[in-house]
């Protein structure tokens, strides 16, 4: 009981501006007030929740199974690439600038070409997820290991901690507010590039129920989608931001 008393206390600001959006939106649309093709009622967009619930929800599963592998494959890459160059200075001298000037690539900008390179839209959606994510996440890697403490690696010696057990020990758990901070923040894009691949050519996902309805002016639809998409990426990035809590418990706020 005390947990929901404080979720509403941290919250209900939140939940009233919300409130006042949608009343604000209803008001308008319901009168016509905008453009009724474009701003269906609130009554149509119910209605598209209750007609197309369950395709909506199979859409987010299969937007799913492309989004969390890719987001697995892109946190070993980033930790294979970050790691070695979080502990050696020199390495991380000479390998930092091409390292920046593959980050500041977009991943839309590698589209056309991923789209006729690869042999799937699903792999070729799947590397630019990855791309997306790597970045952020290698990033957080690299200058989270490089301003560990020397205290700690100081301990680490004195207790003879060596080899992998000192960075896994060790290292990682030190640089792990960083890693962490720079993964969660890279989920956000990721999302993006997942609609943004979803919305042409994939056959299924929550990008291509938004993009298929507006191709048919089925804008009930499309208003159905968004709203689901957008509820569903809340909800995920508010449970990796949980569990990140619960990760660094033993950090400050």
């Amino acid at each position: 009981m005390s947990k929901v008393i404080n979720l509403i206390k941290k919250y209900w600001i939140t939940v009233f501006i919300l409130i006042l959006l949608i009343i604000g939106y209803a008001i308008m649309a319901n009168r016509q007030l905008l453009d009724p093709f474009l701003f269906p009622s609130t009554q149509e967009i119910h209605k598209s929740f209750a007609d197309n619930g369950k395709t909506m929800f199979m859409n987010m599963l299969s937007s799913f199974k492309l989004l969390f592998p890719s987001l697995f494959i892109a946190v070993i890459i980033a930790l294979l690439i970050g790691v070695p160059l979080g502990l050696n200075r020199k390495a991380r001298e000479v390998m930092m600038p091409i390292v920046y000037s593959f980050s500041v690539i977009p991943a839309l900008l590698l589209s056309p070409f991923l789209l006729l390179l690869a042999p799937s839209l699903a792999a070729a959606s799947r590397i630019m997820i990855i791309y997306n994510v790597i970045w952020p996440t290698c990033f957080g890697v690299i200058f989270g290991i490089a301003s560990i403490d020397k205290a700690y690696l100081d301990t680490a010696d004195t207790l003879e901690i060596h080899g992998l057990k000192r960075l896994l020990r060790v290292i990682l758990p030190a640089a792990s507010p960083t890693i962490l901070s720079g993964f969660v923040s890279s989920l956000r894009g990721s999302f993006t590039i997942l609609v943004f691949a979803e919305m042409y050519g994939a056959k299924y996902g929550m990008g291509y129920f938004v993009r298929k309805n507006a191709d048919f002016g089925l804008f009930n639809n499309v208003w159905s989608g968004f709203i689901f998409l957008v509820v569903v990426l809340v909800i995920v990035l508010r449970i990796f931001e949980g569990l990140k809590d619960k990760a660094l418990y033993w950090t400050m706020d």
